[in-house]
């Protein structure tokens, strides 16, 4: 690593002076993703400022007919939480699911999502969910949150206070896992809510996003047959070590047929 000054806010505002006041200082939430790039010394921050000791950004409550999520909440949190699992039981198992129960129990919600890797699971829940991210200093909505691989519309000295997910009249989230890193190689969360379908693809591509043409099938036919006719297209999907781009798009289609399922 290289030499920085550590900095443990206790309070939001605190936190949001400590970043507007140094140009090349950084965040840390669970640390998950940060710590061992400050290790592979691929950062180079003035000062760290560690958001573990601001209870404003923790906490998980039912609000205004969906979930309300700290920043802060772990992974473990949302996936043990009572309230998650009555309203969004979708999300309490999608977070089950991410990583070990080390990831589980340091990795954060608001890490996760401000970090946007391609194969991560909770940018792909705002989609299907139509969350709405609530920062420091406005309210964006997940549409327009994401904006490429490892890309958000955060701004430089901006903070996520918490997300707000609305509740599905149904949903489930699949996944194929890796088996080294249990991050998605090929994921599709499927929702309905108010009569609006969402599809929305992990792991395949440089962000999380809308299958809309599945979408349109599910709309009419709200059942796994829906989709045996359909193939998403391949051309600008990743392709590495673990799986070309033809073949997740293959897991795509199969991981969304066995959401529908799983959700109907």
């Amino acid at each position: 690593m290289y030499e920085f000054a550590y900095k443990k806010p206790t309070s939001l505002a605190e936190a949001a002076q400590l970043l507007g006041g140094d140009a090349d200082a950084k965040l840390m939430a669970g640390g998950q993703t940060f710590i061992p790039t400050l290790k592979q010394r691929l950062a180079q921050p003035t000062a760290v400022i560690d958001l573990s000791g601001i209870g404003e950004l923790k906490g998980i409550q039912e609000e205004g007919g969906g979930v309300t999520i700290g920043a802060m909440a772990t992974h473990g949190e949302v996936a043990k939480s009572d309230v998650v699992k009555k309203v969004i039981p979708s999300l309490a198992d999608l977070a089950l699911h991410i990583g070990d129960p080390q990831v589980r129990n340091l990795g954060t919600l608001g890490g996760s999502i401000a970090n946007n890797d391609p194969a991560a699971d909770y940018p792909g829940a705002l989609l299907a969910l139509d969350a709405t991210i609530r920062t420091s200093k406005r309210e964006i909505s997940a549409a327009d949150f994401l904006t490429g691989m490892f890309e958000t519309a955060l701004g430089e000295d901006e903070i996520i206070k918490a997300v707000h997910f609305k509740k599905p009249d149904a949903g489930s989230y699949q996944k194929f896992r890796n088996p080294a890193s249990r991050y998605a190689m090929a994921g599709a969360y499927v929702t309905r809510i108010g009569g609006e379908v969402r599809v929305v693809v992990t792991g395949a591509g440089a962000c999380a996003f809308r299958w809309t043409e599945a979408e349109n099938a599910l709309s009419s036919n709200f059942s796994a047959d829906a989709l045996a006719d359909l193939s998403l297209p391949s051309a600008d999907l990743n392709a590495d070590i673990h799986a070309s781009a033809d073949y997740r798009a293959h897991l795509v289609k199969v991981m969304a047929q066995r959401a529908v399922k799983a959700a109907a």
